[in-house]
C-alpha cells in the first residue's frame, strides 16, 4: 500500500465534510491507485473507487405511472417490462439482453439461457457487476456462464448504467438504496421476479452474487428479500448498514466502519470471498459481511485450504448453526487483492491464481434452497 494512504483518506475526508466533493474524490482516486492527487483537475476513477459523490437515480418518465409499489413483502408491480421471447426448449444456449422498469426505477440486463431451457425448472443465479464493469465483462471474467451451460442454470446480469452512477457502480453507500421496496434493491428484485416469470425457473432455488460494490448491493438484496434469495455470494463486498453516506463509506473501506447490526434470526445463507492484502475494501470487511448474515453467536470451524498447481492458499471459515447447519462460509485468501478469484483473463478484476470462486459459490449456492431453510 503506498504510504501515503491513511494521509489522503484523512484529506478526503476533511474535504468532504468541507463540502468540497470534486477534490474529495481527487483524493480519494489517490489513494487508491497509490499516487498523488492531480491539480485542479479528476481524471476517470478506476474500479478501486467504489464510491462515487455524483451517484443518482435515473430519472424517470414525466408520464404519470400505471402502478406504483407494492407492499414492502411483495415485488413491486412492473410499469413496463421487454423480455426476449423464450427459446423453445430444444435449442440451444443464449445470451439474450432485456430491460425491466418498476416504480423504483429502470435498468437493462442480460440473461443466459442455458440449453434445453423450459424442459423443466432450472436454478437462477442473479449477477452483480463491479464498478466500470457491465455484464459481458463479468460473465466473461466470471466464466459463469460456461458452468451454467456445464450444470444447467440462468443467469442474470442486471446492468448498471453511468446515468444511474458515473462509474457504473451499486449504490450500496447511499442510504435510499439499502433497503425492501426502494431504489436500486426494488428494482433488481422485481427484474428477478419478473424473469422468473417468463422462465421455467425453480422458485426455491434463486441465488444473488456480486463482486465489490456489487458484492455490497448483493448483501442488501439477500438482507432485504431473504423470501426470494436463498442463498448469497459476496466477493470482496461489503454488509448491509455499515455506510449511509460518503464519510461512512470511506471509514468502511478503510476498514473501520459502523458496527453492523446484528442479525436477529436466522439470515440468508452466505459465501464470502476476500484477498487478505485488498487495498480497495479493507479485509475487516469479509466479517462484518457474515456476522450481519448468521449473527455472532455462531460456532465457526478453520480449515486450511492448499492452492494446487501453483494455486493461492485459503483459509475457510464455516459457521454453523445450533442445529450444526453450514450457514455461511468466508474465505480469506493469502496474498490475494481486489478481483475475482478463479477468474479468466477474458474479464477485468479477475485473478487467475484462484482458488475457483465461481465454483465455490455454486457449490454452496446448491446446498441451499428455501425448503431446506424452512
Amino acid at each position: 500500500m503506498h504510504p501515503g494512504f491513511q494521509q489522503l483518506m484523512q484529506q478526503a475526508t476533511r474535504l468532504t465534510q468541507a463540502g468540497d466533493l470534486t477534490a474529495a474524490t481527487a483524493a480519494i482516486q489517490a489513494a487508491l491507485r497509490g499516487g498523488a492527487p492531480a491539480a485542479n483537475s479528476v481524471s476517470a476513477l478506476d474500479e478501486s473507487n467504489i464510491i462515487d459523490v455524483q451517484a443518482r437515480e435515473i430519472p424517470e418518465s414525466t408520464e404519470a405511472p400505471a402502478t406504483t409499489a407494492t407492499t414492502a413483502t411483495t415485488a413491486a408491480t412492473p410499469e413496463k417490462i421487454v423480455t426476449p421471447a423464450r427459446p423453445s426448449p430444444a435449442s440451444g444456449d443464449t445470451f439474450i439482453a432485456g430491460s425491466f422498469r418498476n416504480a423504483a426505477g429502470q435498468r437493462s440486463y442480460k440473461l443466459y439461457v442455458p440449453p434445453n431451457a423450459g424442459a423443466r425448472p432450472m436454478p437462477l443465479v442473479v449477477m452483480l457487476h463491479g464498478c466500470t464493469q457491465d455484464a459481458d465483462d463479468f460473465a466473461a471474467g466470471t466464466a459463469m456462464n460456461d458452468a451454467a451451460r456445464a450444470q444447467g442454470f440462468y443467469v442474470l446480469y442486471p446492468v448498471q448504467p453511468p446515468q444511474a452512477n458515473p462509474q457504473k457502480c451499486w449504490n450500496w453507500f447511499k442510504h435510499n438504496h439499502q433497503q425492501q421496496g426502494r431504489g436500486e434493491p426494488a428494482i433488481i428484485e422485481g427484474m428477478t421476479r419478473s424473469v422468473m416469470e417468463a422462465h421455467a425457473i425453480d422458485p426455491q432455488r434463486v441465488y444473488v452474487a456480486g463482486l465489490s460494490a456489487g458484492g455490497a448491493m448483493a448483501a442488501i438484496l439477500a438482507n432485504a428479500y431473504p423470501g426470494l434469495y436463498a442463498a448469497a455470494g459476496v466477493h470482496s463486498g461489503l454488509a448491509p448498514g455499515v455506510a449511509a453516506d460518503l464519510p461512512s463509506a470511506l471509514a468502511a473501506m478503510k476498514g473501520s466502519g459502523r458496527p453492523v447490526p446484528t442479525q436477529a434470526g436466522p439470515g440468508v445463507p452466505t459465501i464470502v470471498f476476500h484477498g487478505d492484502r485488498d487495498a480497495t475494501v479493507h479485509p475487516n470487511n469479509a466479517q462484518a459481511v457474515v456476522t450481519a448474515c448468521v449473527g455472532s453467536s455462531a460456532q465457526v470451524e478453520t480449515r486450511r485450504v492448499e492452492g494446487v498447481n501453483n494455486k493461492r492458499h485459503s483459509t475457510k471459515h464455516l459457521y454453523r448453526n445450533p442445529a450444526g447447519d453450514i450457514v455461511a462460509e468466508r474465505w480469506e485468501i493469502h496474498g490475494a487483492g481486489h478481483a475475482w478469484a478463479g477468474g479468466t483473463a477474458n474479464g477485468s478484476y479477475t485473478d487467475q491464481n484462484g482458488p475457483d470462486a465461481t465454483a465455490e459459490m455454486l457449490r454452496f449456492f446448491l446446498e441451499h434452497s428455501l425448503v431446506t431453510r424452512q
